[in-house]
């Protein structure tokens, strides 16, 4: 049983998605939510996300969406580093802020600004020693940033129990598509 689940996937820019109206990120949020229902009917309780822009930023969005039908539902965002959003621009330094507001606990894993690569490897086996699965909006046929958890958290998942599931590009097709029919109908 997952009961606290880490979501990742990419970057708004690795879709090609450059603002907030982009027909995509409905398409994420909805796929999402599909994912997370059968999860909180089961036991889920907490959703970790490490607060990059793009699919984590909108599964934020998801949680908080979801946290009126299920109140009980909490959510963290774990950084790897202080001050994660400097160099960000105004629209998802804002974005973000609204996140850590609605947040039941945020840490900074390191206590200390960005100095090197190091810090999201040390964030991304935090997440998985302290969680018991993950989501991953990732296809294969895509690379991007994605890939290197995934091959964590794969690999942690040879020697525990633990769960790696993942939403690709025909997962995504296929809740366009339904979205689509709704639109007709």
């Amino acid at each position: 049983m997952i009961k606290r689940l880490v979501i990742t996937g990419y970057k708004a820019h690795e879709l090609g998605i450059f603002n907030d109206k982009h027909p995509g990120i409905e398409i994420i949020k909805k796929s999402l939510e599909s994912r997370l229902t059968p999860l909180l009917e089961s036991g889920l309780e907490w959703v970790i996300i490490s607060g990059q822009p793009g699919v984590e930023t909108w599964a934020a969005e998801t949680v908080i969406e979801l946290q009126n039908d299920y109140p009980e539902l909490k959510f963290a965002v774990i950084t790897p580093f202080l001050e994660q959003e400097k160099n960000w621009n105004e629209a998802k330094k804002e974005a973000y802020q609204l996140i850590l507001a609605h947040a039941d606990y945020t840490v900074s894993l390191t206590k200390r600004p960005y100095e090197a690569p190091w810090q999201f490897i040390e964030r991304d086996k935090f997440l998985l020693r302290n969680s018991d699965g993950i989501l991953i909006v990732y296809d294969e046929d895509n690379e991007g940033s994605p890939k290197f958890m995934k091959r964590m958290a794969l690999k942690f998942a040879e020697t525990s129990e633990y769960e790696v599931l993942t939403i690709t590009a025909d997962d995504l097709q296929l809740v366009a598509e339904d979205l689509q029919r709704q639109d007709w109908e």
